[in-house]
């Protein structure tokens, strides 16, 4: 499978060639190409970590002139609060990035609680099929290494299905082939998901 290029006319900034597009995110690709379209001046994603949701963020604000803050839900409340009115304010997009939903993020300042519950939220999920396979294909080449088309259909419907399992199970195919000094082959990557203990590879 062949990495989908994003379907923005962004710079060549931070590793947008490593960004894959799928199911799992397109949503989220689709509200940010169509900020114009936002009825406050920033938003909110949440997601998987591992699933490019920072990566994601930080090529939007190099695109828009914006601000990110990550781990939003884990920030000081006065941070943003003065970050969300000074988007507003300046007409600058603030986008931020959180592990959960507002609901979630029991916060104490009445200010910011109203203006968390009029900003936009998308999400994005864990991986489909189609985008798990691009994903370890994309992590495998940026190693140097290649699996064939027999070695994914293999691991496809034995790895949990996440951002994090699939990042364990290159890292594994990783190890194990620099210490064999072989190429991915299923009997490999048999052993590269036993070492990682996330299937049941009964």
């Amino acid at each position: 499978m062949s990495q989908i290029a994003l379907p923005f006319a962004w710079p060549a900034v931070e590793d947008e060639r490593d960004f894959c597009r799928g199911e799992a995110n397109i949503q989220v690709l689709r509200h940010l190409e169509h900020r114009a379209l936002w009825p406050v001046m920033a938003t909110l994603i949440t997601g998987p970590r591992k699933s490019g949701r920072s990566l994601l963020g930080r090529i939007f604000a190099a695109k828009t002139g914006g601000r990110l803050i990550d781990d939003a839900d884990r920030r000081p409340e006065e941070e943003l609060f003065h970050a969300w009115n000074r988007a507003q304010a300046e007409r600058l997009p603030l986008l931020l990035i959180a592990d959960a939903p507002p609901p979630m993020w029991q916060i104490a300042l009445p200010d910011l609680r109203s203006r968390i519950a009029a900003t936009p939220h998308v999400a994005i999920t864990e991986p489909d099929d189609g985008l798990a396979a691009t994903l370890m294909e994309r992590l495998l080449g940026q190693r140097g290494l290649a699996a064939g088309p027999d070695v994914i259909a293999y691991l496809l419907p034995r790895i949990e299905r996440s951002y994090v399992a699939i990042l364990r199970v290159v890292d594994a195919l990783d190890q194990l082939s620099l210490e064999r000094r072989s190429r991915i082959t299923v009997p490999l990557a048999r052993e590269a998901l036993r070492l990682v203990g996330v299937i049941d590879d009964s």
